[in-house]
């Protein structure tokens, strides 16, 4: 996925894990705890049934790829309204 600078997607408590790794940029990932900066080479795991909200903040966006299991749908994702 890329996603430009001052992207946020909603959030959401999905009923899959998803593993997300960072090639480009940095992706910002916001828990019930806080939030955690996640830089390209690194990765990330949101267990199911954890809240989480992704953006990315920095001037250069971010390029990552999320692994869904299982899949990831939209009557599973669970967005906030």
């Amino acid at each position: 996925m890329k996603s430009p600078s001052g992207w946020v997607e909603p959030g959401q408590t999905p009923t899959f894990d998803e593993y997300t790794v960072v090639l480009k940029g940095t992706l910002r990932v916001s828990h019930k705890s806080g939030e955690m900066d996640v830089a390209a080479g690194q990765a990330v795991l949101a267990k199911a049934g954890e809240w989480v909200r992704y953006s990315t903040p920095g001037p250069d966006g971010a390029e990552y790829v999320a692994i869904c299991l299982p899949a990831f749908s939209i009557e599973t994702v669970h967005r906030d309204d």
